[in-house]
């Protein structure tokens, strides 16, 4: 049993670590922290996270995602912006908390788009292909949610660069990253079996 326990410690490693390797290959020169080299797009879509912590605390990976796509749209580098989350509770919406954000940080409301169905980065990706109807996006989040996005972008259909935010240092920042070898794994599984989004709908226009 020992043994046994061990080699599936093993394998699980492996895994983690291949899926992790192929994720990061397949973004190598699409992810892009510098301004003025990231190429212009029509659209980007920022990927949502709640605002807060449950202990009330900031989360900063939102507060960078939101400063990243203002500096964006004010370099011109996109025409729209996407707000793409999680708002499956009445009390819980973070799109219209990034909305909120944008705008205060002088990006037109007439820019922005909400994307309520966006519950896993996949349907994010799914959706602004087929609900939002484009072939080309630029995606917006931390460097190492911006390398899967942009994986299952691809898969989905889309030409996709990513902008990165700022990272999260700190225990925050190791706990995230730590789930995130953890959803690579998922991410290959889900695209084995088909995995498909929550919600579609009627598309959208953005023009």
């Amino acid at each position: 049993m020992l043994w046994i326990l061990l080699t599936l410690i093993v394998l699980a490693v492996v895994m983690a670590f291949v899926c992790d390797r192929l994720i990061a290959h397949n973004a190598d020169g699409k992810c892009f922290t510098d301004m003025q080299q990231i190429p212009k797009r029509h659209v980007a879509v920022v990927l949502g996270t709640s605002p807060m912590y449950k202990n009330g605390m900031e989360n900063l990976f939102f507060t960078y995602r939101i400063q990243a796509a203002a500096e964006l749209y004010k370099a011109g580098k996109v025409d729209f912006l996407i707000l793409s989350g999680d708002n499956n509770k009445r009390e819980y919406n973070e799109p219209e908390e990034m909305k909120k954000d944008l705008v205060q940080q002088g990006v037109p409301e007439q820019v922005i788009f909400l994307d309520y169905a966006g519950f896993r980065t996949l349907d994010s990706m799914v959706r602004a292909k087929e609900v939002f109807q484009q072939d080309s996006i630029t995606i917006i989040s931390q460097p190492f949610h911006n390398e899967r996005a942009i994986y299952l972008a691809e898969h989905a259909g889309l030409e996709a660069v990513a902008f990165n935010a700022q990272d999260v240092p700190g225990s925050h920042g190791f706990k995230v990253r730590l789930r995130e070898y953890l959803a690579r794994v998922k991410m290959f599984i889900d695209l084995l079996f088909n995995k498909q989004p929550h919600f579609l709908g009627e598309t959208i226009e953005i023009r």
